[in-house]
This record gives C-alpha cells, sequence and structure tokens, in this order.
C-alpha cells in the first residue's frame, strides 16, 4: 500500500501522525509500503534503544538526519553524526541507541531479498 498524500508524486510529511512502533519510545511516519520495501521518517526518542535484533530477508539502512544515535552492527558500535548513513545486511544483527538527552531524526528504508 503507497502512503501518497494530496498529489500523486508528493507526501506531506507535516500532514502524516506519529506512530509508534513495537519500541517504546520509537515512532514513525510511514512513507513507502510495498512488497519489496519501506522507508520511513524515524524519531527517536532520548534516553531509548531499540534492542539487538536481525531479519532473515531484507537489508536495512538508516541515514541520521538529527542528532547523535549510536549503531550497533554484528558487534561493532558506531557513534554517529548527521548526515551518517548506515547498513544493516541481511542476517546481521543490529540496535539503535539514543543514549542523549536530545530527540534524534532518522530515514529508515528496507530492501526486501
Amino acid at each position: 500500500m503507497n502512503q501518497i498524500i494530496d498529489m500523486e508524486h508528493q507526501i506531506k510529511i507535516s500532514d502524516l501522525e506519529w506512530t509508534e512502533g513495537n519500541v517504546k519510545g520509537f515512532l514513525g511516519k510511514q512513507l513507502i509500503d510495498q512488497k519489496n520495501g519501506t522507508f520511513k521518517l524515524v524519531k527517536v526518542n532520548p534516553k531509548t534503544s531499540y534492542p539487538l535484533h536481525r531479519h532473515p530477508d531484507k537489508t536495512e539502512f538508516a541515514y541520521v538526519i538529527e542528532g547523535h544515535p549510536e549503531f550497533e552492527i554484528d558487534s561493532d558500535q558506531y557513534q554517529s553524526k548527521v548526515g551518517d548513513f548506515f547498513i544493516f545486511p541481511i542476517g546481521k544483527r543490529h540496535a539503535i541507541r539514543n543514549n542523549t538527552e536530545a530527540e534524534c531524526q532518522l530515514l529508515v528504508g528496507a530492501i526486501m531479498e
């Protein structure tokens, strides 16, 4: 299902509601939701962590647009800054942590295999 608002090729992000996902403190605005992939704006509240997990059928990626979240990918730790891009390959354990007092925002997507 496509999330299209207003015009055929434009999504007005400001018109979308933040929706909390499976992990408390992680909220999203779904921009694309297709069988072969997804793309969303994600807000990570301060002092919040998404636990280690893996996906057997998709590669995920995240682009930092605000804040300094930490990423763990296959036991490697990464400190981030705005403009950093991370890839979480199929089957690799990964986690996202916002250990700061400020909110973070990410663009997060997935490509299905």
